[in-house]
C-alpha cells in the first residue's frame, strides 16, 4: 500500500491508486465501491479513472 499524500497522486486515479487512497485492497474496491452506480468516474477508452474528490464524496455520502 502506498503512503502518499494527496498532492502526490495524479488528478485521475486508476483502480490501484484509488484503492490505495482509500486504504483498501483492489478486490474490496471492486466489490464495495467501484460496483456502486453512484460512484462518478471518467472513462479513458475502456479504462475507468477516479478523482480524489469523487472518492471522498462517495465515502461521505455512504458512511453509516
Amino acid at each position: 500500500m502506498m503512503n502518499n499524500t494527496i498532492s502526490e497522486y495524479p488528478y485521475l486515479l486508476n483502480r490501484q491508486q484509488a484503492s490505495d487512497f482509500l486504504g483498501i485492497d483492489p478486490s474490496s474496491f471492486d466489490k464495495y465501491v467501484r460496483s456502486h452506480p453512484d460512484l462518478k468516474c471518467f472513462m479513458i477508452g475502456r479504462q475507468e479513472r477516479y478523482t480524489i474528490n469523487s472518492l471522498k464524496e462517495f465515502i461521505e455520502n455512504y458512511s453509516v
